[in-house]
């Protein structure tokens, strides 16, 4: 195919995903990148030519996107969270909007609490492409934010996307908390959205998910549990005198990660979240 309009570019690519199971409005978001162009710019250009050349390599995209399922995100190279575009590749976990909620969730606890105007020890854990870490950096502005993460690639990643963004990070390659232990710091806010879903879950996910983003960052023992276990069971060892302690979790775990924060915390102040789908997605807890 060659010589293409915009409109006829968009009717090939969106039959040619549909065909194949795959999300037509994906057609949109790589001729957007291609053309850097606004979906606006989009729609009112339709009739305009697309560059052979050009053309060419957004055909080959949407392939490897429809036969491979290679997300749309690593074509493109980034994704937009909290209203800002993140770096992203095969070693991070693409973000959702699920997290956004829980951004959200942890700005409007500390301003409740009368926190939000304070410099605060705060530590992302399982920091990934550092969209947690750096999103609360920013917003919060005063916080002094620590975020870990096992995989040094994704620290390449999140270092990168922290530069871009101007947000001041120390960062930690570890395992869960370990790395602030060994510091001996105290922390005001723990937050993490950690690997929660089951093995058993595998064969029910995308093979946009399955196969390219990084297992560490999804998959769990313990019947998804077992991060849950591990950094708890750290939190004694960092916690300040008063101590926030949010989690993202699975739909049905909200149960299961509340008695495992209390088999440690018998006192805490325990709320559990449901996100916009009415699916419990967080848990925050005063410690």
């Amino acid at each position: 195919m060659s010589n293409q309009t915009i409109w006829e570019a968009r009717r090939w690519a969106s039959s040619f995903l549909t065909e194949r199971d795959r999300e037509a409005n994906v057609a949109d978001l790589l001729l957007m990148h291609h053309l850097e162009c606004s979906r606006a710019q989009l729609l009112a250009n339709g009739r305009d030519g697309i560059d052979p050349e050009l053309f060419a390599q957004f055909e080959k995209d949407i392939r490897t996107h429809a036969e491979e399922g290679v997300p749309v995100q690593h074509l493109i190279g980034q994704e937009e969270f909290y209203g800002r575009d993140f770096i992203v590749n095969g070693h991070v976990l693409i973000p959702r909007p699920e997290t956004e909620e829980l951004i959200v969730a942890v700005t409007d606890q500390l301003k409740k609490k009368g926190w939000s105007d304070q410099t605060l020890n705060m530590v992302d854990i399982g920091t990934g492409s550092g969209i947690i870490a750096i999103t609360l950096a920013l917003e919060l502005q005063r916080v002094s934010m620590k975020a870990v993460d096992l995989s040094p690639e994704a620290l390449k990643v999140a270092r990168e996307n922290a530069t871009s963004l101007g947000a001041e990070i120390s960062f930690y390659e570890g395992s869960f908390l370990e790395p602030i232990v060994e510091t001996g710091e105290k922390m005001d806010v723990i937050v993490s959205n950690p690997p929660y879903i089951p093995e058993s879950d595998r064969s029910s996910l995308s093979d946009v998910v399955v196969n390219h983003d990084p297992e560490l960052a999804l998959f769990a023992d313990d019947n998804g549990l077992a991060a849950y276990r591990a950094i708890v069971s750290q939190v004694p060892k960092v916690k300040a005198e008063e101590t926030l302690l949010a989690f993202e979790i699975g739909h049905n775990q909200g149960e299961d990660v509340s008695a495992i924060i209390h088999e440690t915390f018998p006192y805490a102040n325990l709320n559990v979240i449901q996100d916009i789908n009415q699916k419990d997605r967080i848990i925050l807890a005063w410690l």
